[in-house]
């Protein structure tokens, strides 16, 4: 059995060693990913890798991505304290915990009733209820409570969901990744009025995203 205490030193060494070396300076999210109990969000199995730098598997076909990639789409957000968040792609939950710490409210979609379930589960356990989650199409995003100060999307697409940008709210930032099966590019796109700004933030490697808007 692995020591509380060495969990501890191990997300302190995420953060500093995988995280802050490249460039993450949020002192906010920071603080989140060193709080965060990673490990109580993938199997007993895998526990002595929750804090490596790689994605683990978390069941039917999908991961939790890699520290690092969990911060830059988050950092990208620009999230202070105020705002309603779109996740698409709950997965196991681990990143709809860290943006809870920094937003006021998400709401997760997830396609996977199966894993929203564990979810859920994962983030009563570590004491997060800032949070809506759902079992639907993530590629049209959630029209019900939009529009929303951000939205990420954990999974490669294709092409930006149409939903998604439309359920931007003014200044809204979405961070997606875009590409083939094999390889995307992460984007940041923030809404001015009708226009669209895009930033590429580097490559990435995701699973895909399944949907009408999807693959």
């Amino acid at each position: 059995m692995i020591a509380r205490n060495d969990f501890a030193l191990a997300r302190r060494r995420m953060v500093e060693e995988q995280i802050m070396r490249r460039g993450v300076r949020d002192q906010r999210l920071l603080k989140a990913m060193n709080e965060v109990p990673r490990h109580l969000f993938v199997d007993e199995a895998f526990w002595s890798q929750a804090y490596n730098d790689h994605p683990l598997a978390i069941g039917e076909g999908q991961t939790i991505s890699q520290p690092f990639m969990v911060a830059l789409m988050t950092d990208a957000l620009g999230l202070t304290g105020g705002e309603k968040v779109l996740e698409i792609g709950t997965g196991c939950g681990y990143q709809t915990a860290i943006l809870a710490r920094l937003a006021d409210w998400v709401y997760s979609v997830e396609r996977l009733a199966g894993l929203s379930r564990r979810a859920q589960g994962n983030l009563e356990k570590v004491g997060v209820f800032n949070v809506n989650l759902v079992v639907a199409d993530g590629t049209k995003g959630w029209p019900a409570e939009a529009p929303y100060d951000a939205i990420i999307v954990t999974a490669g697409a294709p092409a930006t969901p149409r939903p998604l940008r439309e359920q931007l709210a003014q200044g809204g930032r979405l961070v997606i990744p875009v590409g083939d099966r094999r390889v995307q590019t992460l984007w940041r796109i923030t809404r001015k009025g009708e226009e669209f700004v895009q930033e590429d933030l580097g490559g990435c490697r995701f699973v895909d995203l399944i949907g009408e808007h999807g693959w």
